[in-house]
């Protein structure tokens, strides 16, 4: 259990110590400086501890906010500052340098005290927006009569409510969602479920709706468009019950992440399923949605870990920034900018309403042409920017770039050796080779020495640090030429299985690549070298495709992409699940990402 320590005089008719004891925690009261330092001492050092003045006038969920969110080691409003064990050693130096003041704490705050404390010893102390709700520490009767008021004239929960939708997202989720998923949030948070369970019940719904889409008739369509909305409701109620709760995890963020790419892919495959019991093949057209919608995420990523971190952020004007701003400054140009770059919402439910009403083959279709859209407005918007970029890139984001890259110890052996070429150059023309190898000649060996170029090709983009203005392309390019060269391969083969296989394949390496990100952004490196060598790295497993297409027949082709695809899969699930489950278990920082739409 958590520990408040009171400090300083009792105000009349105050419910603090309820309000705390609400929150969870044990109340101690001290009667001075000294008496709160050895309570604070007695604290043991794996619990959160606050220091609260006793006068203090607010909302409860001011103090929820400023007292229990998990993902900062400290954290303050008015009148109360915590500290989780992180931040223990901090707090205590703060109050030790307090200790002297004792005789002032009638006339003045304590917590309020330490918080200057901290900002003086420069610690990371985060104060959480409050808006309209009320935190302070009155200093006379008058004062806190007019606090109590002011608190009265707001609606802590209907506050508590809108805080716990997504401050940034799409036109159908802010519009059509939201609105009600925030009450079936509220709904869970009081009967004590957690966004986990309510993400997992999500997965389930989705594979529901797959299962659904793979019957093949009207009806399963019907119930699969309806099922997927279902599960992108609950997908948005999981974020909004962790923002009502402060139920944050560093678990909770991977299985939200890991799962919207899961539901997605497993609905592409149902609606593939669904069209060969109609005798309408559409399997490659499933895999290029997820080879696409893939490349786009790694777009996305690349671009945001080059950029998380300039050395001068105020360097990075341009005409293409200034006039993305002055496009947010007009309300419809905001939305429909959100829309065209089709976001999860959107896109769901386009999925949904085309599966309801048309075939698997349209559904697919018009995804792949609107993703190809949005990746086209995205992807230029990006480079214009970074074309103007002046601030230089820092040492974090080369390495984050390096990690998303994949490349495996071929790469790393070849790159002791590459001569200097600027690095998308190098990645964008290997990936090229291959790939339109792999379409004029198919499963040749004209194709495999192109994967033996591309491979060295690969070790030069990598050889140097990626700090160039267009280096986060690095990544993108070597997506783009995998997953498009098992694609095609398949394809090429025409032997049933091959692009199922093919799919699973890519699936497998996907996850892979989706759990880097995941890590990096959890700030908890890439996954261990061991598994980037086990698996091939990305020009290990193209090179070794190729060569798989080349020797083997077709039949026997499509059974090596499904050894493969499950071979992979076991090694990168077994290592991620390992991996985010002890990081859990040991306390690892909570992670809650409010980024860009999926």
């Amino acid at each position: 259990m958590s520990t408040a320590i009171l400090t300083g005089p009792p105000a009349p008719g105050s419910s603090i110590e309820d309000d705390l004891r609400t929150l969870g925690f044990e109340v101690r009261v001290a009667s001075g400086t000294a008496e709160a330092e050895t309570l604070l001492a007695q604290v043991p050092g794996d619990r959160r501890v606050a220091i609260v003045d006793a006068r203090f006038v607010g909302h409860q969920h001011a103090l929820r906010l400023g007292l229990t969110d998990p993902r900062f080691p400290l954290a303050a409003v008015p009148g109360a500052v915590t500290a989780q064990p992180a931040g223990r050693q901090a707090l205590t130096r703060a109050m030790a340098r307090e200790r002297s003041a004792e005789g002032a704490v009638l006339v003045d705050s304590l917590p309020d005290r330490i918080i200057a404390a901290l900002d003086t010893d420069g610690a990371d102390l985060h104060r959480p927006a409050l808006g309209t709700l009320v935190a302070v520490v009155p200093p006379d009767p008058q004062a806190r009569n007019e606090a109590r008021q002011a608190v009265a004239a707001v609606d802590d929960e209907a506050v508590r409510l809108k805080s716990a939708v997504k401050a940034r997202d799409g036109f159908f989720t802010t519009f059509f969602v939201s609105p009600y998923s925030r009450y079936l949030a509220r709904w869970c948070a009081r009967r004590g479920l957690t966004p986990n369970q309510v993400t997992t019940a999500s997965l389930l719904t989705a594979l529901i709706a797959a299962g659904c889409a793979a019957t093949g008739t009207r009806g399963g369509f019907v119930a699969a468009g309806v099922l997927l909305i279902a599960s992108f409701v609950l997908d948005c109620t999981d974020g909004q019950l962790a923002r009502y709760s402060l139920q944050y995890s560093t678990l909770g963020a991977w299985l939200d992440a890991t799962f919207d790419r899961a539901k997605e892919y497993a609905y592409y495959a149902g609606l593939a399923l669904g069209a060969a019991r109609g005798g309408d093949d559409v399997w490659a057209l499933a895999l290029g949605a997820m080879v696409l919608q893939t490349c786009r995420h790694v777009v996305d990523f690349a671009f945001n870990e080059a950029n998380a971190g300039d050395t001068d952020a105020s360097a990075n004007t341009s005409p293409t920034a200034a006039l993305s701003d002055k496009l947010d400054s007009v309300g419809w140009t905001v939305w429909a900018r959100r829309m065209i770059v089709l976001p999860i919402g959107e896109r769901w439910a386009m999925i949904a309403v085309l599966t309801a009403v048309t075939t698997p083959r349209i559904t697919l279709t018009v995804l792949l042409i609107g993703c190809a859209l949005a990746a086209t407005y995205t992807t230029a918007g990006r480079v214009l920017r970074s074309l103007t970029r002046k601030a230089q890139r820092t040492d974090r984001a080369a390495q984050a770039l390096r990690d998303l890259a994949d490349s495996g110890p071929l790469s790393e052996l070849l790159g002791r050796f590459a001569p200097r070429v600027p690095a998308p150059l190098a990645a964008g023309l290997g990936g090229a080779l291959v790939v339109i190898s792999a379409a004029l000649w198919g499963a040749g060996w004209a194709t495999a020495g192109a994967a033996v170029l591309c491979t060295a090709l690969s070790a030069v983009a990598v050889a140097r640090p990626l700090k160039g203005a267009l280096d986060w392309l690095v990544p993108p390019f070597f997506r783009a030429a995998e997953y498009g060269t098992v694609l095609l391969l398949a394809a090429e083969s025409e032997v049933n299985g091959a692009l199922p296989a093919a799919f699973g394949l890519v699936a497998a390496v996907a996850y892979h690549h989706y759990d880097t990100v995941y890590r990096i952004r959890g700030n908890a490196g890439a996954p261990p070298a061991w598994l980037v060598r086990v698996v091939g790295g990305h020009d290990g497993r193209t090179l070794l495709v190729a060569l798989l297409a080349a020797l083997l027949t077709g039949e026997w082709f499509a059974v090596a992409l499904t050894v493969l695809a499950v071979a992979v899969a076991l090694v990168v699930l077994v290592e991620s699940v390992r991996f985010w489950v002890a990081s859990h278990r040991e306390g690892a920082p909570a992670v809650h990402d409010e980024g860009e739409p999926a």
